[in-house]
């Protein structure tokens, strides 16, 4: 038998908690930026004895603000989450390739790895909120240009670990993944394999032209798993245009396969006569 639905209105109450607490919940994020970022962001990288250890503190401190704020939206009802292999992140000079389905996916890895470095967009440093973040922590810009796969490939290589969203945008719903080649030619560059990620939210929410306002008829779960590495065997031998395109080739067919896996867990199945 299927179970009652719960009363209309205790889930039009439920949904305006979720508008309300989403709100709150963003509103604390921008504020614990500024507050963070006229305060110990600066004390922690200012006092460090040179800019790669103050950079490092910057980021670890970063790491646990994400983690808070993954846990108030969480202690407030608004997800659920699980992550499948987290020690696999842990590992240092790693680079960490994801999907983007959601506008928080960036958060939850950040929260998962102490040190890490990040592509954000230029835009970012004109943010009245998230700028300071991105300064102090020492992310590269994607303003750089043709510098960009340098500087990546530059950070793998003094042990710095890397996290990239090769499709540099949210997904939309049912939209096939475009990983762009960015990625792969960071990789390639720095002779780094990569560490995949595959994140998954069902009820999808937060999406790309989603309002945060617009909350899923029920609670989400997020689902982050770590998969094994992607090496770069048979790659080095091509011409590096030629490598980029087959490895990011390879990196889709893995995320195609991976995403509709986790789904096809998450997802209700229908039973017989249902």
């Amino acid at each position: 038998m299927n179970e009652p639905a719960p009363p209309q209105d205790a889930s039009r109450f439920n949904r305006a908690w979720r508008v309300f607490a989403t709100g709150f919940s963003f509103a604390c994020f921008g504020l614990g930026a500024v507050l963070m970022g006229f305060t110990l962001w600066p004390l922690l990288r200012l006092t460090a004895p040179d800019r790669r250890r103050g950079i490092a503190r910057v980021q670890r401190a970063v790491s646990r603000s994400m983690a808070v704020f993954v846990w108030l939206m969480k202690s407030l009802g608004l997800l659920t989450y699980e992550v499948r292999g987290r020690d696999k992140l842990l590992v240092p000079g790693q680079f960490i390739v994801a999907n983007h389905p959601t506008l928080i996916d960036v958060v939850f890895l950040v929260s998962l790895v102490p040190e890490v470095d990040c592509i954000v967009k230029q835009a970012l440093w004109r943010h009245p909120f998230l700028r300071w973040p991105v300064v102090w922590a020492g992310y590269i810009s994607n303003a750089t240009g043709e510098g960009l796969v340098a500087a990546c490939a530059a950070a793998l290589g003094a042990g710095r670990s890397l996290v990239v969203f090769p499709e540099g945008t949210r997904t939309r719903p049912a939209e096939p993944l475009n990983l762009q080649r960015g990625a792969a030619q960071i990789a390639l560059a720095a002779r780094r394999e990569l560490r995949p990620v595959t994140i998954t939210c069902e009820p999808i929410t937060l999406f790309k032209g989603n309002p945060w306002w617009r909350v899923p008829p029920r609670r989400p779960h997020w689902v982050i798993a770590v998969g094994e590495p992607l090496g770069l065997d048979g790659y080095l031998n091509e011409a590096p245009p030629l490598a980029a395109r087959h490895l990011t080739q390879a990196l889709t067919q893995w995320f195609d396969v991976s995403i509709a896996q986790q789904l096809g867990e998450m997802r209700p199945q229908t039973r017989p006569g249902g």
